[in-house]
């Protein structure tokens, strides 16, 4: 059997807003942007190459999930991006306007640094140790 994680689900406040940020800040593809009726949307962003997992952007819907933008994981870093050059995409992301919440370090893992999307959520841009090309 194969399986494969295709998508995530992150809840946003607004698709355009999202799409914009994915796209722009983090060089995101869209890779569908399929309306649903009543205002919802079937939206999915995914890094550069279409490998890997998606995001599929969900808009909330009702107090209980817009009360969970921003913090799906608790406040821990809830999604890691991989990169084959980290200071090539940490300088596009910080001139895109990416926050950073703390400046970039060297584990025993990788080169990483924390950052925030849109919403709040905390990501680990990450180029693990010996990794050069994806």
């Amino acid at each position: 059997m194969n399986q494969l994680l295709s998508l995530v689900s992150l809840l946003v406040a607004d698709y355009d807003e999202a799409i914009a940020f994915f796209t722009r800040a983090l060089n995101f593809e869209l890779c569908e942007d399929t309306p649903l009726g009543d205002g919802k949307r079937w939206v999915v962003v995914r890094p550069p190459g279409g490998a890997g997992c998606g995001l599929l952007l969900a808009r909330a819907d009702g107090s209980t999930q817009t009360a969970r933008i921003g913090d799906q994981a608790g406040g821990r870093v809830f999604l890691f991006l991989e990169t084959d050059d980290f200071e090539r995409d940490h300088a596009r992301m910080s001139a895109a306007g990416v926050r950073f919440v703390a400046p970039p370090r060297h584990e025993a893992y990788g080169v990483v640094a924390v950052f925030e999307d849109i919403c709040g959520n905390r990501w680990d841009l990450i180029q693990p140790k010996g990794r050069t090309k994806l």
